[in-house]
């Protein structure tokens, strides 16, 4: 009876520590980031956010909790402006050097992600002012389409063998948020950038006004987000 107690104790140690050390462990500044990783990595990381969904990014105090999350962290996710800057203080903290600004275990969620609000003089007069421009990039889908680009390309630098997962997550998290936000018809018919790129140049509703598909102007296939939002607005201005 020993002997088999024995054997089932080995093979508990030798298999099941060996799947939980293969992941990734994935830090990240807000839960946002922490989201579209778990989505893009699915089993094959372990995602953490230090900040909470209705916590104040601006302000986060520092704890040796996060210094310790931080320490074990093979990659590590900040939006990369202005906006955290109690980063660097836990960063040195933790003495991870894997992900430090610079290193193959930094991911910075912004670059790609077109920065408004960009102020011409800086000055404390004018209130809270930041460097870059608005930081707070997560609060537009199509700004976390970028971020979650940015994320998939860091998770594939870290591990190379998980690429097509993380290319076929991040895949299906576009399209995800692309019918989210405009409707699963009309991203049928046209396709997520066109309509991204449409929105970003404030042209979407006009052009689907002016065009038509199967006889029916491409409006009337609008869903999703935008179309509650415009309805909301629409009720606001009654």
């Amino acid at each position: 009876m020993k002997s088999i107690i024995s054997f089932v104790a080995i093979c508990f140690l030798l298999f099941a520590p060996a799947a939980a050390a293969d992941k990734l462990v994935v830090v990240a500044t807000l839960p946002d980031y922490a989201w579209a990783a778990e989505e893009i990595g699915g089993d094959l990381i372990e995602a953490h956010s230090i900040a909470r969904g209705n916590q104040d990014a601006h302000f986060v105090r520092p704890r040796p909790s996060y210094t310790a999350l931080m320490r074990k962290a093979d990659l590590f996710i900040s939006t990369g402006l202005d906006l955290e800057l109690w980063v660097p203080t836990l960063l040195d903290a933790s003495g991870n050097s894997d992900i430090l600004e610079g290193r193959p275990g930094y991911v910075a969620a912004w670059p790609g992600i077109e920065l408004l609000e960009i102020p011409d003089t800086l000055s404390r007069s004018e209130g809270d002012v930041h460097v870059y421009g608005n930081p707070h990039v997560t609060t537009s889908p199509i700004n976390m389409k970028v971020a979650a680009s940015n994320i998939a390309a860091g998770l594939i630098k870290n591990d190379a063998q998980g690429r097509s997962l993380y290319e076929e997550n991040l895949s299906k998290f576009h399209k995800q948020l692309d019918e989210r936000l405009f409707g699963t018809s009309l991203v049928e018919i046209l396709g997520g950038e066109t309509l991204c790129s449409l929105a970003e140049q404030d042209k979407l509703i006009s052009f689907l006004e002016q065009k038509k598909y199967q006889e029916k102007p491409l409006i009337e296939y609008l869903g999703g987000w935008i179309l509650k939002g415009g309805a909301k607005s629409r009720r606001a201005a009654a």
